[in-house]
């Protein structure tokens, strides 16, 4: 059995990162727009938001406002605690 590709990311560093996206609608720039955007990214230079955020600047006709990022590492190194003592049960 493979893993998901989800669960590689996150074994690579990947955290789920998610983007509340404000834009103007281009019938009425006045209005503003939210578009929730969620995906795994790399904190904190987010290669996957910026990509995403270009695209919709060059293909898309609703201007950003503005953008507001969350990310959690769902996956993180175990905590160790030191032990001052064992013991042996029989």
């Amino acid at each position: 059995m493979t893993a998901s590709i989800e669960f590689r990311k996150q074994l690579d560093g990947y955290g789920l990162t998610t983007a509340e996206i404000l834009y103007h609608m281009p019938d009425h720039p006045a209005l503003l727009q939210s578009y929730i955007w969620q995906e795994y990214d790399l904190f904190p230079e987010f290669p996957v938001l910026h990509k995403f955020l270009d695209f919709w600047a060059h293909k898309l006709d609703g201007v950003l406002h503005s953008v507001t990022v969350g990310h959690a590492r769902l996956i993180r190194p175990a905590e160790l605690k030191a032990v001052g003592a064992s013991f042996k049960l029989n």
